[in-house]
């Protein structure tokens, strides 16, 4: 998430801070510090600030708890959890990628509404047995009502809430189709987007009342997440079955290590499509390296014709390419990871396919949504 603050690590995780997160927190430390001096009196200001705070803090330590439960169940399945944030609504934790079976998927999504539930549960055990009264009585209170309202929320069967990617894998599992499991999750959850916004904005219209005003951001909230949702889960289901290779561009801009500058210039520059990048390769056809027209200038004209291209090349290193066969939704993913634009593909051997663009890729995606319309 664009502007996040990292303040440390949570089991290895990195930890994240959203800006929004503060306005939040002291709105929340205002809220309960308020309650809590108007319920009793005996509290100076000072200490029921200082309370206020307190609970906020252990609020959001209940919200990181339920995104660690997902994150743990993740990291049991071998994905790596990438980062939690904390942000206005809440907590997110980013994972590497999807589950591979909708059974593992399930187990996912439910981990952080069940820890929710078990700290209510818990929270609850404690104030019985330890007999709390006053403003410790009151803040248990609080934990574990909120502990159990997160639990329930999360699972309203919507995307982006637990309770739709819960929706997703069930779908998943009847159908067989990831993609459909994120189609009817997604639409759930823009349903419940609009009911939200609907609650927050009839009020307001009939009687000026604001008191439901928060749902139009929750609303909005839905709506936005669950369509990105569903739009990604169609340029998945495009791309599924495709490999790197089927994306190559025609007549990439490749040229061989021997050429001299002057052949470079005449062949490829004046006569080319106005690449600025060429991809060089030995006489086996391997990768080895990338020149650019601005390289040119790096020699002066007279010698153009007895130096070869290999001695103004720059090596390009493995990491920086992808497989042929590699799946094409892993290279977008790896793309927009990285923020690059183009990718060189090669084969096992080291032989150059030839380069992928991220325009290419939006291209066979829109000819294979003209061929198979949704």
């Amino acid at each position: 998430m664009n502007g996040t603050i990292r303040v440390g690590n949570l089991f290895g995780i990195p930890f994240y801070i959203h800006p929004s997160w503060f306005l939040v927190l002291g709105l929340v430390t205002w809220s309960y510090s308020s309650g809590l001096a108007a319920e009793f009196p005996q509290l100076a200001g000072g200490l029921a600030l200082l309370l206020g705070l307190m609970t906020a803090l252990l609020l959001f330590a209940s919200v990181v708890a339920h995104e660690l439960g997902h994150s743990f169940v993740a990291i049991r399945q071998g994905i790596d959890v990438k980062s939690i944030t904390l942000f206005i609504f809440g907590g997110l934790a980013s994972l590497e990628k999807e589950s591979k079976t909708p059974g593992e998927a399930f187990w996912v999504a439910i981990a952080g509404p069940l820890v929710s539930l078990l700290l209510c549960g818990l929270i609850t055990v404690v104030g019985i047995t330890t007999a709390a009264s006053g403003a410790a009585a009151a803040i248990l209170g609080v934990l574990a009502s909120v502990n159990l309202a997160l639990a329930l929320f999360n699972l309203i069967p919507g995307l982006p809430l637990d309770g739709g990617n819960i929706l997703k894998a069930l779908v998943w599992k009847i159908t067989g189709n990831p993609y459909k499991g994120v189609t009817v999750a997604s639409r759930v959850g823009q349903i419940f987007g609009w009911v939200a916004i609907a609650s927050g904005l009839i009020p307001l219209l009939l009687s000026g009342s604001f008191n439901n005003s928060w749902n139009l951001i929750i609303g909005y909230f839905l709506l936005q997440n669950a369509g990105n949702a569903a739009q990604f889960a169609r340029v998945q289901e495009k791309l599924t079955g495709l490999t790197a290779e089927d994306a190559v561009t025609p007549d990439s801009p490749i040229v061989s290590a021997s050429l001299t500058l002057r052949e470079f210039a005449d062949e490829q520059v004046l006569n080319g499509q106005g690449w600025q990048r060429f991809l060089v390769t030995d006489d086996e056809g391997q990768l080895i390296g990338a020149v650019t027209v601005n390289d040119l200038r790096t020699i002066p004209t007279t010698l153009w014709s007895e130096t070869q291209v290999k001695q103004v090349m720059r090596p390009i290193t493995e990491s920086t390419t992808v497989q042929s066969d590699q799946p094409l939704l892993e290279v977008v993913q790896l793309l927009e990871q990285q923020k690059l634009s183009t990718l060189p593909v090669i084969r096992d051997n080291g032989v150059l396919v030839g380069i992928l663009e991220k325009a290419a890729i939006i291209q066979l995606i829109q000819n294979r949504s003209q061929l198979h319309p949704a």
